[in-house]
């Protein structure tokens, strides 16, 4: 029997906790029998979540934290400061080794500070970078940065390059993903002065599969299994993603209910239809990992609910058997030393 995979769940951080990370957990557990759950925050009030579900009771433990950090505190003094916090102690299991994998929907702040400080960045890796799934025509892409460095260089962004394809080959099980650097253009010659510098190290990393340049138009379509961009552009795609996503689905139910047809065409399509809608669902890939870390860091929203717990939790098997940590950490060795 393989071994457990461990992950340590932030029951505190978030806007619905600790009933949604709690719920998510359970959800985690139940369907997945390779899954140890670690949940992080105030004993009695996860506890008093815990008493609504059944579930296997030896693989889910509660480790008691008697602070939380609220999103509006200064991310730095938080993790100095809050030493039994929910997302200080979750990380500090993740370094020690008691855990494999850290979940939150926290202070996004605190969590990038608490990745490089408390669990430290694998040697070679300039910034890690937050990398989520994204849903496509033809499946998802992986979008990265989407929020961890916003002032990225040129270096930093052919390292993303790097770790996102060794991502996707190794957990989504992608062979020789494309990687597209996100422009205005598809011309070469095009871009700020950040995408000119980086162009040309991604068509010189023979750690990839570079295929030029992507134009937002071009992401949904799935042009690249690979998008790369600092953290500003990546931000701004990904919640105008999730804001165009969430209004056409609004827009598709309300216009099926307009009259006795629609509705009657609704009947039909329902079952199609609610299955290529879930497929376009952000909460079903899961968080965010921050790649580059010695460990497993993922960060889901802050407004997740239980089937994005769910999903970010067991995502974590994945990355423990593809061995990500060790395979990002000997590639970036491999480029180090070839600069040297």
């Amino acid at each position: 029997m393989k071994e457990l995979v461990r992950v340590a769940v932030d029951a505190m951080g978030g806007d619905f906790a600790p009933a949604e990370p709690v719920k998510g957990a359970v959800d985690a557990v139940n369907a997945d029998e390779r899954i140890t759950v670690l949940l992080v925050g105030k004993s009695e009030c996860v506890q008093e979540e815990l008493k609504k579900y059944e579930y296997p009771k030896d693989r889910i433990q509660m480790i008691q934290a008697s602070e939380v950090i609220e999103t509006g505190e200064p991310p730095v003094n938080a993790i100095r400061g809050k030493k039994d916090s929910s997302i200080v102690v979750g990380m500090n299991l993740l370094r020690h080794g008691e855990a494999d994998a850290f979940v939150s929907s926290g202070s996004t702040g605190a969590v990038l500070v608490g990745g490089q400080v408390i669990v430290g960045r694998i040697k070679g890796v300039e910034r890690p970078p937050l990398a989520p799934l994204i849903p496509t025509a033809k499946g998802v892409s992986l979008l990265i940065d989407c929020g961890a460095n916003v002032d990225a260089r040129a270096s930093h962004l052919n390292q993303f390059a790097t770790m996102g394809s060794i991502y996707m080959e190794q957990v989504m099980g992608l062979k020789n993903p494309k990687v597209a650097i996100v422009n205005i253009g598809a011309e070469e010659e095009k871009g700020n002065a950040l995408v000119k510098e980086t162009f040309p190290l991604l068509q010189n990393n023979k750690d990839i599969n570079f295929v030029g340049n992507i134009e937002a138009r071009n992401i949904p379509a799935g042009d690249a299994d690979v998008v790369v961009c600092e953290a500003f552009v990546g931000n701004v795609i990904l919640k105008l993603y999730e804001g165009v996503g969430a209004t056409l689905i609004s827009k598709i139910k309300s216009g099926m209910m307009e009259n006795l047809r629609s509705k009657i065409g609704a009947l039909l399509v329902k079952p199609a239809l609610k299955k290529t809608l879930k497929s376009f669902d952000s909460s079903e890939y899961g968080g965010a990992p921050m790649l580059g870390l010695k460990g497993l860091v993922v960060k889901t929203h802050g407004s997740s609910k239980s089937v994005e717990f769910k999903n970010s939790i067991l995502q974590c098997i994945q990355f423990k058997e593809g061995h990500i940590s060790d395979k990002i950490r000997e590639h970036l060795a491999v480029q180090t030393s070839g600069e040297e």
